[in-house]
């Protein structure tokens, strides 16, 4: 009687560990062919390669052009914090009016910020561009970071929404009681038991930040402003010889802070996924 769902455990765990391990194929072919000389990178297709060499990342991270590949991690870094820091801020604000405060038209308001989570990114990319060129902007940070501190991020604005609704409003009224305001509420209160959501805000724009290649060339023009995704272009060259090998090294180098980001704060992204962020 117990064979069978023994049994019928070993073959499911034995198909997920499968179907990780094909998912994980990618990474485990960059990480290898990151080891190899160029030559060998797309003849020897093995995951163990037959000649192992570190050239690559020495001369990955000697850079392009007399940059430094530090360089362009440091500003991606700087980028990122950025926009992190910015989201936080104003999203968690945004949500605490939304989830907590009473003024007019708050569902209408409501609505509209949602359906800009509806709304292609394309679309607005030309409208964005003539508005930060008007400003000055181009060839600066500040089309990446600037809009985040005014909460344009809907995606964490309703995320935080519906964690703050959770939270009993038996604890605001016993704040009011003892003399708190709403800024007092929203410092003392709703932004300790908010912590989980603003991890998981934190992590995915990290993430996205650090990731995101479309924005950072539209915007940036100068090498030195380059971040990461943009250093790892510079290796390829369309009309030439392409760096494959360095180019491959800098991409596992890339990885490490995504998951070291990830991984260290994982408690708390999945605490903000599964719980209202009330224990009993």
């Amino acid at each position: 009687m117990n064979a069978m769902p023994k049994l019928q455990r070993g073959i499911i765990h034995l198909f997920i560990i499968g179907m990780g391990l094909i998912m994980l194929y990618p990474i485990l072919w960059l990480i290898s062919s990151s080891f190899k000389p160029s030559y060998l990178i797309f003849t020897d297709l093995s995951l163990w390669p037959k000649e192992v060499t570190v050239d690559n990342y020495v001369n990955g991270w000697a850079g392009i052009a007399n940059m430094s590949f530090g360089k362009f991690i440091g500003n991606s870094l700087f980028l990122a914090f950025m926009c992190v820091l910015g989201n936080i801020v104003a999203c968690s604000l945004a949500a605490f009016a939304f989830g907590r405060l009473d003024f007019s038209f708050k569902k209408i308001l409501f609505a509209l910020m949602m359906m800009t989570i509806m709304l292609p990114y394309h679309v607005t990319i030309i409208p964005q561009y003539i508005l930060f060129r008007n400003f000055g902007w181009i060839d600066t940070y500040a089309p990446m970071f600037i809009p985040k501190l005014l909460a344009t991020d809907a995606f964490f604005i309703f995320l935080m929404v519906q964690f703050i609704r959770g939270l009993p409003r038996d604890l605001d009224e016993s704040a009011t009681i003892d003399g708190c305001g709403p800024f007092q509420i929203f410092f003392r209160i709703i932004m300790p038991l908010a912590f989980p959501a603003l991890i998981t805000t934190a992590i995915f724009t990290f993430i996205w930040t650090w990731d995101d290649f479309l924005s950072q060339l539209l915007y940036l023009n100068s090498p030195a402003q380059y971040t990461v995704p943009l250093g790892l272009r510079l290796f390829l060259d369309s009309s030439g010889e392409s760096n494959w090998g360095p180019m491959l090294a800098m991409s596992v180098v890339s990885l490490v802070p995504s998951l070291i980001i990830f991984f260290s704060l994982q408690r708390y992204f999945v605490e903000g996924i599964s719980t209202t962020g009330i224990k009993g």
